[in-house]
């Protein structure tokens, strides 16, 4: 079951509709009252948000989710007409796994919900429990990162952005490669979730350990790797 909580009766039905044409169990919802209502009976496969609500914003709702233990590992994606890269990231950084802004195609949309569940359906730890780079590690098992023994703390996507790069430490992963590893895309689209997470991680490593932020590098045209700074 995936749950979609806007207010727009337009926008939710259609999308409804054509989740639905998908093969998706799908129900809308106009209100945060309502949704954790329905959640209360049956916990979603998935949650679409939107960000502008009546009563409680969706980023408040998805901070809510985050809080509930039974809710917390739903994966969630935001569909919002806010789509700067300034809320692109309080979404991210609230722990949202993908971010669509409107108007937004109903098969990407599809697509994205189909990455977003399989991604789900698999196991967490896939490689080695714990991996170094200069004064990075991070422990697949315990689930945590630190920068120079600082702990840092990663929303989901960016741990596993993280772990993906690290595994193949001093490998260039393009974009593409990013988005089917780590989000379970298999189409090369015009979203910039890579770079936004790119972006946040290092922000969080760099807080945490000034210096440390360099060990994910940018190359041009290419994509992203990690690698102990020169």
């Amino acid at each position: 079951m995936i749950y979609y909580v806007e207010d727009d009766t337009n926008i939710r039905d259609l999308t409804i509709y054509a989740l639905k044409q998908a093969g998706f169990e799908a129900a809308g919802f106009a209100c945060a009252t309502d949704f954790f209502a329905a959640c209360a009976k049956r916990t979603p496969r998935l949650v679409l948000l939107d960000i502008m609500l009546p009563e409680t914003d969706g980023i408040e709702i998805l901070k809510m989710l985050r809080e509930d233990a039974a809710l917390k590992h739903v994966p969630v994606m935001m569909l919002t007409a806010k789509g700067t890269e300034y809320d692109t990231v309080c979404g991210l950084d609230a722990g949202a796994d993908d971010y669509l802004a409107k108007p937004f195609g109903m098969m990407e949309l599809v697509s994205r919900v189909n990455a977003l569940l399989r991604r789900a359906g698999e196991p967490s730890v896939t490689a080695q429990d714990s991996i170094t780079c200069g004064k990075l590690t991070l422990s697949a098992a315990s689930h945590t990162v630190e920068a120079d023994g600082v702990p840092v703390e990663l929303t989901l996507k960016e741990f596993d952005l993280l772990r993906a790069l690290m595994q193949n430490s001093g490998q260039v992963l393009s974009r593409n490669q990013l988005l089917e590893d780590v989000w379970g895309m298999t189409y090369a689209g015009g979203t910039r979730t890579v770079d936004v997470h790119v972006q946040t991680l290092r922000q969080k490593l760099g807080a945490a350990c000034p210096g440390v932020e360099a060990c994910v590098q940018t190359v041009r045209g290419v994509g992203y790797c990690v690698k102990t700074p020169s």
